[in-house]
C-alpha cells in the first residue's frame, strides 16, 4: 500500500507537468512554423494575404455573395519613389531606423485616440509601424485581441531580423488595403487614378497614403476635408523621407 500511494503522486505530477509543458510545446512549434514562413517570403511573392482571405469571407458571407479581391504584384522597382516616400511619411517617418516597433509612437497613438474620442471626433492616429502593420496583414486576421497583438510584435521582430527594409517596404506596398476589396499600389492607382503604380504623382501618392488608415471609408468618401488636407501635408513631408 505504502509503493502504490507514491506511484499515484508521482504519475499526477507527470501529468500535470505534460499538461504545462505541451501548450509551450506547441506553441513554440508554431512560432518555428511561422519564423519558416517569414524566411519564405524573403524570396517568395505573396499570392494573397491573412488579411484578405478574411476580408473576402466576411464580403462573400454578407449579401456581396460574389465579392472577390482586386490584387495585382509589382516589383518595387516598378512602384513610384512618390508612393514609398508617401507611405513613410505617413505612416512611419522613423521606418529606415528603427527595430521594427516605436515605443514611444504607440503610446502617443493611445493618447491621441483618447482625446479626440472624448471630443466625439473620428479621427484616429495608428502607432503601428509599416513592419507591425505588414505582420498583421500577411500572417493575422482584424481581430483585436492581446494574444493576436502579442503575437503580431513577434511577427515583427522575425521580420525586421531575416529581411531588408527595402524588401519589408515592398510586401507592403504589394498587400496594404486600399479600398473594400482593393489591395496593393498597382491595384489602388488603377481603381482610383486609372493608372499604374509606377506613373503616380506625388499628389496622388500622397492621397492614397493618406487613405491607409481608413481605406474602405475614403473609398466612398474620396474628397473629405479631412482627406484633403491629409494629403497636403504627407505631400510635404515627402521632401524630407528617404527611401531604401
Amino acid at each position: 500500500m505504502t509503493d502504490v500511494l507514491p506511484s499515484r503522486r508521482l504519475n499526477k505530477r507527470k501529468v500535470a507537468a505534460v499538461c504545462l509543458l505541451a501548450p509551450l510545446f506547441l506553441f513554440l512549434v508554431y512560432q518555428v512554423a511561422l519564423f519558416i514562413m517569414v524566411c519564405w517570403y524573403t524570396v517568395q511573392n505573396p499570392r494573397s494575404t491573412a488579411f484578405m482571405r478574411q476580408t473576402l469571407n466576411e464580403l462573400q458571407a454578407s449579401e456581396n455573395h460574389t465579392a472577390d479581391i482586386t490584387y495585382q504584384w509589382v516589383d518595387y522597382d516598378t512602384i513610384s519613389n512618390h508612393l514609398k516616400r508617401a507611405v513613410i511619411a505617413s505612416e512611419d517617418s522613423n521606418f529606415m531606423n528603427h527595430g521594427g516597433i516605436e515605443w514611444d509612437a504607440i503610446r502617443q497613438a493611445l493618447e491621441y485616440n483618447r482625446k479626440q474620442a472624448s471630443q466625439g471626433s473620428a479621427k484616429r492616429r495608428g502607432g503601428s509601424t509599416i513592419t507591425q502593420q505588414l505582420a498583421k496583414n500577411l500572417f493575422l486576421s482584424q481581430s483585436r485581441s492581446y494574444f493576436r497583438k502579442g503575437q503580431e510584435l513577434i511577427l515583427t521582430y522575425m521580420i525586421e531580423f531575416v529581411m531588408p527594409k527595402e524588401r519589408i517596404l515592398e510586401l507592403y506596398l504589394n498587400i496594404a488595403q486600399w479600398g473594400e476589396t482593393t489591395f496593393g499600389a498597382q491595384a489602388a492607382a488603377r481603381h482610383y487614378f486609372k493608372t499604374n503604380a509606377g506613373q503616380l504623382s506625388a499628389r496622388q501618392a500622397a492621397n492614397l497614403a493618406a487613405m491607409l488608415p481608413n481605406p474602405s471609408f475614403y473609398d466612398k468618401n474620396r474628397s473629405t476635408r479631412y482627406l484633403n488636407s491629409r494629403t497636403a501635408t504627407i505631400q510635404q513631408r515627402m521632401r524630407q523621407v528617404t527611401i531604401p
